[in-house]
């Protein structure tokens, strides 16, 4: 059996697989956010949980919204930034008793989406998290690319290119930087846009909805969503010309994406023919925590 857990800023969840890739066990509970020591009692809980439902014990496989530095072993780069300077696999294995497996959840994203989903075939897969924040993995041959520094991937880090100038600098953001492809094409930034223009905050789908309608301010705050993601989307196509974008997370259920963002990168591609899809994640939501057990494949 294969366990998988995604841990991120609204909820961790646990799956396990069987050999497979049957789905044997889920179960998510809410992170408990600025608790570093709770999100491990948590992980604990959740493992204790599915082994005792299935009655199996299985290899442990995590995904998270950061990475662990191969200099120094510790986390870095996580928008929990609770996690951020701990050394997350040693804590994890003393509470759990066993070696753990630990991978951005972008990466595990695009090693599910490359296994047995949107990407299933293709060389190289580009998956896009659009959820509470915006990354990014690759995936190669379906094994994770992290490159020397660990940072493969670490498209969410960028500031979103081709700026108008009445975009520039762009808002502040956790990594420091404006105007960063995290801060403006997550689905958090898709409802601060709108807070922004209107002083309400409403989720994403409320939005939408009101988009829908027909609602002139809503529809701005799509059009300009649409733009900043499909010129961050050109940036990796020129740079990286993926196989297939896989896009996750929340912001990925938005249907009309996948019809306006190939228009819209159109005139940022660096080349006079341009087809590679943009494909919903087959597994969902579950693509990360399905790709945090296939870390044991």
């Amino acid at each position: 059996m294969r366990l998988g857990i995604d841990w991120g800023g609204t909820k961790i969840e646990i799956i396990a697989l069987s050999q497979d890739g049957t789905e044997m066990f889920r179960q998510r509970v809410d992170t408990p956010r600025d608790d570093y020591e709770g999100c491990l009692q948590a992980v604990k809980f959740l493992v204790s949980s599915a082994e005792k439902a299935t009655g199996e014990t299985g290899t442990l496989g995590l995904g998270i919204p950061g990475s662990l530095s191969p200099k120094s072993g510790l986390v870095k780069n996580a928008n929990s930034t609770w996690m951020n300077g701990k050394p997350l696999d040693k804590d994890l294995e003393a509470v759990l008793g066993r070696p753990v497996r630990i991978q951005n959840d972008a990466n595990c994203l695009a090693v599910s989406e490359a296994t047995d989903g949107a990407g299933a075939g293709a060389h190289v897969v580009h998956a896009i998290i659009i959820g509470t924040g915006s990354g990014s993995g690759i995936a190669i041959d379906a094994r994770a690319h992290l490159g020397a520094n660990g940072i493969g991937g670490e498209w969410g880090a960028i500031t979103v290119p081709w700026l108008a100038a009445d975009e520039y600098p762009g808002p502040d953001s956790w990594i420091g930087h404006k105007g960063v492809i995290d801060r403006w094409c997550s689905g958090t930034g898709f409802q601060l846009d709108y807070k922004e223009k209107t002083g309400n905050l409403l989720k994403g789908h409320e939005i939408m909805a009101l988009k829908r309608s027909g609602d002139p301010v809503a529809s701005g705050i799509y059009t300009r969503y649409v733009s900043r993601l499909a010129r961050s989307l050109a940036m990796s196509a020129n740079l990286l010309d993926p196989d297939v974008f896989v896009l996750g997370g929340g912001m990925s259920n938005i249907d009309e994406l996948y019809q306006d963002l190939p228009p819209a990168m159109a005139p940022y591609i660096f080349s006079d023919t341009f087809d590679t899809p943009i494909r919903k994640a087959v597994h969902g939501d579950s693509s990360g925590v399905r790709g945090a057990a296939w870390l044991w494949n």
